[in-house]
């Protein structure tokens, strides 16, 4: 089978010869920790699944033309620029308009110092019109290439559209706490802003399902949820957000794309059955997390109706051996059944050992793969 026979097969339970080889990609620091024990410097996070013998990279470094190229964000975004040097810190503007503290010398998560989008005004003036899906230049600039690539029913390899975002983006833009703020504030500013953003996929999606072309999957982003629930109350989820969801999930099923997932960070149990409700049937990347998530759990309570793809916890691969090849082996039937593909709950970390890591692939390629119809995989 190729790459995309053996998609569609694995995510409507039906015979395939094994399950597609995937990662969630790495944190940016840990290559040059694997360089220092050996990787060779040519791989980096753009092109290493080809080292790895992996099938694809769904966290950044997808082989060309998996996705469509379409913008579906900001565009053209905010100039991206160093504001302010601290010495060993330093403030940047980023391209989605918020500043950002960032330290030279560790590694973490940027802390948020101020935004562009504060009010109604800063919204009209400086988000609405970056968020126009009339402008052309959202679209690739080798967009008849793609478009051929597309409508070959005989193509080797899926194809994926982006549904963008409904409310993980907002966020970004206006921090958690402001944002929580207007959701009660001006209930009515909200529910524009997540439309607006809703239109801006429908009518991206409509062009691209305009050329003809067959799609085998939709991916959202929202990052909505954090290690005790969502960041939006299940009853204002269901309010704003699930009749736009509905728009673009109802609008990919009418083209023949009944596989859309959301990648959510976080605890997602309280969000799950609306998404389903809303035609969003795929959770990735399952992080497991402090309040243990599980996808074996996830298919007992929610059967066949639930897609999954992730649910590897990644701090097991910085364990032993023996826990490594455990988790694989436990994970089996449910890989088998189908309806799961297995990787990393979220990008590798730099704490992971080069050689953990390539046990975790020779088992996942053994055990889960069968070792049948594999990439090559380098050697150190």
């Amino acid at each position: 089978m190729n790459d995309r026979q053996r998609f569609i097969a694995t995510m409507h339970y039906q015979p395939r010869d094994r399950v597609p080889l995937y990662d969630f990609n790495y944190w940016d620091e840990t290559l040059p920790a694997w360089h220092k024990q050996g990787l060779d410097r040519k791989w980096n996070r753009g092109n290493v699944r080809e080292f790895f013998g992996l099938d694809s990279s769904l966290g950044g470094g997808e082989p060309q033309d998996w996705g469509t190229g379409v913008r579906v964000d900001l565009y053209p975004g905010f100039e991206a620029k160093i504001v302010q040097d601290l010495g060993d810190e330093y403030v940047q503007m980023q391209a989605d308009g918020v500043l950002v503290k960032k330290q030279r010398s560790s590694v973490s998560i940027p802390m948020h110092v101020g935004h562009t989008l504060v009010d109604r005004a800063s919204w009209k003036k400086h988000y609405l019109p970056r968020l126009d899906p009339s402008n052309p230049e959202r679209l690739p600039r080798d967009w008849d290439r793609r478009v051929a690539v597309w409508r070959n029913p005989n193509r080797s390899h899926p194809v994926f559209v982006g549904g963008g975002s409904l409310f993980g983006k907002i966020r970004d833009w206006m921090g958690i706490e402001n944002l929580s703020l207007v959701v009660y504030d001006d209930p009515a500013w909200f529910q524009e802003m997540v439309t607006t953003l809703a239109d801006l996929s429908v009518a991206l999606l409509e062009k691209v399902f305009a050329t003809g072309g067959q799609f085998d999957g939709c991916g959202m982003w929202e990052d909505m949820c954090y290690n005790a629930g969502p960041l939006l109350s299940p009853a204002h989820f269901k309010q704003y957000l699930v009749p736009q969801y509905r728009r673009i999930t109802d609008l990919c099923r009418r083209h023949g794309v009944d596989v859309v997932w959301v990648d959510c960070d976080g605890k997602i149990d309280d969000l799950m059955p609306l998404w389903l409700d809303a035609g969003v049937n795929c959770m990735f990347p399952l992080e497991i997390g402090t309040w243990g998530a599980d996808p074996v759990k996830y298919r007992k309570q929610y059967g066949r109706d639930l897609l999954m793809m992730g649910g590897f916890d990644k701090h097991i691969l910085a364990r032993t051996w023996a826990d490594i090849q455990a988790e694989v082996r436990r994970l089996a039937p449910l890989v088998e059944e189908g309806g799961y593909i297995p990787f990393a709950d979220h990008r590798v970390p730099p704490d992971v050992p080069l050689k953990n890591y390539m046990a975790y692939l020779h088992a996942a390629r053994d055990i889960w793969c069968k070792g049948v119809n594999l990439r090559p995989m380098g050697q150190l």
